[in-house]
């Protein structure tokens, strides 16, 4: 049997570690660790079709009753939404809700990079060549994941934010610039938990995923890449064009697991030490959109 290892966060509000609860986390376990489940995982994970009838349940107004219960069992806080609970005609609606403005406050600094979206951080400093290892994960390139860009990233920097079903699930801009390139991926739907990280499947190169470019006054040019999981319905991107701000909405994933992943070119920005260290000692950081990520170094 294999060990059942928890997955431990650090809260970067409290400082305090938690234990991080997995919807699911049986199943994905047997798909991903059970050595007699290739079939399940290559039906499951493999292909769209399971994926995409959860998603087209998921915005049919028979999902409705599943929101009281998500609110409950993940422990989501009201106060943030920008429309009552009420309002929600299925629960994809409730699963893309937008916060009120007060929710996620920011810097206006312009040398002050945020977070793109809630979630769990993993920052890589410095890549080693084109390559890098998340928590309990094999090694990852990002010339497999951005195939014919990659080099401009070579000895870059990283950062990977995992969002959970109990996360906001809008991504937005974590500096101002403009859009020159952007490109969808078709690939599997792996999940993107940590428990299938450490499995072997190479979620970012192999799993449909959008990549835009994005050229900016502080940090050259940066890279934002949206990564689909099991359980995703779709990949939204509401901002494909133009100039953008910090913090404008860029897109949305709706129901399921997903990962933005940002790069940066050589020598652009500093991670925030708390991300580094953590990092460094295997522990992903709970961050919410709009909080510093990393520092332009120029």
């Amino acid at each position: 049997m294999v060990k059942q290892t928890p997955i431990i966060v650090i809260d970067r509000e409290t400082k305090e570690q938690f234990e991080e609860k997995v919807l699911g986390e049986k199943w994905i376990r047997w798909a991903y660790q059970n050595s007699k489940s290739s079939f399940l995982e290559r039906v499951l994970f493999r292909s769209s079709i399971i994926s995409k009838l959860m998603g087209a349940w998921f915005d049919s107004p028979f999902s409705k009753g599943k929101i009281d219960t998500a609110i409950n069992d993940l422990s989501i806080d009201e106060n943030e939404f920008a429309a009552p609970k009420e309002s929600f005609r299925s629960f994809n609606e409730f699963f893309i809700r937008h916060l009120n403005t007060q929710a996620r406050p920011f810097s206006t600094d312009e040398k002050t990079i945020v977070s793109p979206a809630d979630g769990r951080v993993l920052v890589f400093p410095k890549l080693d060549e084109d390559t890098f290892v998340p928590v309990k994960g094999y090694p990852f390139s990002i010339q497999k994941m951005l195939p014919g860009i990659s080099d401009r990233y070579t000895n870059g920097a990283l950062a990977i934010i995992r969002l959970c079903p109990a996360d906001y699930h809008r991504y937005h801009f974590p500096c101002a610039g403009k859009i020159t390139q952007s490109r969808d991926i078709s690939g599997a739907l792996h999940s993107v938990n940590p428990i299938a990280l450490g499995s072997g499947p190479d979620v970012f190169g192999e799993n449909k995923r959008t990549y835009t470019l994005i050229e900016t006054k502080q940090i050259g040019t940066m890279c934002f890449v949206e990564v689909g999981a099991f359980g995703v319905g779709s990949i939204v991107n509401t901002c494909t064009e133009g100039d953008v701000e910090k913090m404008d909405e860029k897109g949305y994933f709706k129901f399921g697991g997903s990962t933005v992943v940002v790069v940066f070119e050589p020598g652009q920005i500093q991670f925030s030490e708390d991300l580094v260290v953590n990092s460094a000692a295997g522990r992903e950081t709970l961050v919410k959109v709009g909080q510093p990520l990393a520092t332009a170094t120029i």
